[in-house]
């Protein structure tokens, strides 16, 4: 029964298709490019597109700026690493900023050098040293003449911002370019961690300052302009790998004893 369906003609009905007979003749055949799910649509050679990439291709347009690259300096996110420090860090390079004569700073932050304290302790030290400027002056005043009326100088403020800002920013690159000129090996990031914590010193030294003696105060900011200034040397002769600089090192010293009569004639007189 199912044989006798299978053998009736066909040809007569209506959309019907003939079968197609091989007569032996090969026609070209058209292959399709490889596809690829990491790049479509596919190329098939040249440079007539270059389709969809993958998001870990080499061909990315989109790349991080690295930090050792010139424009790298004036992105806030080659900065970021330089702030991701802990307390207890921070805590303890305020410490060893007390022992002038270690002049092991810069092994202790080789390996995370941050900007964080460096910039906490100038702004600290800003108001700390105008606040109690103006306090020392109205207790020298008040000393020698009971009717004097206390006034607080705004000038103060203005003045620690410029010379404070100014020498934690300017004096560490200075001898960066200075070393980097006479063939020595420093770190920018460094050079500013380090003076930077050098200061931190002034911070507690400047209420003792509020005494009204004359004489005492000038021994008090001796001996702590003293133990800064020990600090910074010390610490830059470790990083100058005993080379013979040591002209950049009394240079040092004598620029953070200057710095020291600075605050003591301006601020404490």
């Amino acid at each position: 029964m199912e044989e006798s369906y299978t053998n009736l003609p066909t040809s007569h009905l209506l959309g019907s298709v003939p079968a197609v007979v091989d007569d032996g003749k090969s026609s070209p055949r058209y292959e399709a490019p490889e596809a690829n799910m990491q790049t479509f649509p596919p190329n098939n050679g040249g440079d007539r597109g270059r389709g969809y990439q993958s998001l870990a291709g080499p061909s990315e347009t989109f790349e991080q700026q690295p930090a050792s690259n010139w424009r790298g300096v004036f992105s806030i996110s080659s900065y970021t690493q330089y702030f991701n420090v802990d307390t207890d860090v921070v805590l303890n390079r305020l410490l060893g900023s007390f022992f002038p004569t270690g002049g092991d700073f810069f092994s202790k932050i080789d390996a995370n050098p941050d900007l964080y304290g460096p910039i906490w302790i100038s702004t600290t030290l800003i108001f700390v040293i105008a606040a109690f400027g103006n306090c020392a002056t109205y207790l020298m005043e008040k000393n020698s003449d009971m009717s004097t009326s206390w006034s607080f100088d705004v000038g103060y403020v203005n003045l620690a911002v410029w010379s404070i800002y100014g020498y934690a920013l300017v004096v560490p690159l200075g001898f960066y370019f200075l070393l980097k000129y006479l063939e020595s090996n420093p770190s920018l990031i460094g050079f500013w961690c380090m003076w930077g914590y050098s200061l931190f010193i002034f911070i507690p030294s400047s209420l003792l300052l509020l005494i009204p003696l004359e004489a005492l105060r000038w021994i008090i900011i001796l001996l702590v302009g003293g133990a800064s200034a020990c600090f910074v040397a010390s610490n830059l002769r470790s990083c100058t790998g005993g080379s013979d600089l040591t002209i950049v090192v009394v240079a040092a010293f004598l620029l953070q004893m200057a710095l020291a009569i600075f605050f003591k004639v301006w601020f404490f007189p």
